[in-house]
């Protein structure tokens, strides 16, 4: 297994881990549009995780066979994230703005505390 593909094991079991907390943050407080959020928000970057591993392998494979490779896909994490701003502007009775982002960008923050944990804690 590559060192890209073992990282993104690590760092989805992180989130799916947040994202269980979250689920009963959501289901036994009262701060359910916070947890709502939080959940849109780290389940879409999830999802912008995976979208960019995937075409990271791929470009690895086209440039290992010398083909072009058109891009990585900031178009399609862009509009995902975009989605899901929209989304909590269109219900937000239902999701809390700010913690919608804040989720979008817990992937990015979970990889820099994996960064850290597997750079300085490794005997």
């Amino acid at each position: 297994m590559s060192d890209l593909r073992a990282i993104y094991f690590r760092i989805r079991r992180y989130l799916f881990f947040l994202l269980s907390l979250y689920v009963l943050g959501w289901g036994f407080t009262g701060h359910k549009q916070i947890f709502a959020g939080l959940i849109l928000g780290t389940a879409l970057s999830l999802f912008n995780l995976w979208l960019m591993v995937r075409k990271t392998d791929k470009f690895g494979e086209a440039v290992m066979m010398g083909k072009k490779v058109r891009s990585l896909g900031s178009f399609n994490r862009m509009a995902s994230a975009a989605l899901a701003v929209i989304i909590a502007m269109k219900y937000p009775d239902h999701f809390h703005l700010i913690s919608v982002v804040v989720g979008l960008m817990t992937s990015y923050i979970v990889i820099m505390i994996d960064f850290f944990k597997q750079t300085f804690l490794r005997k």
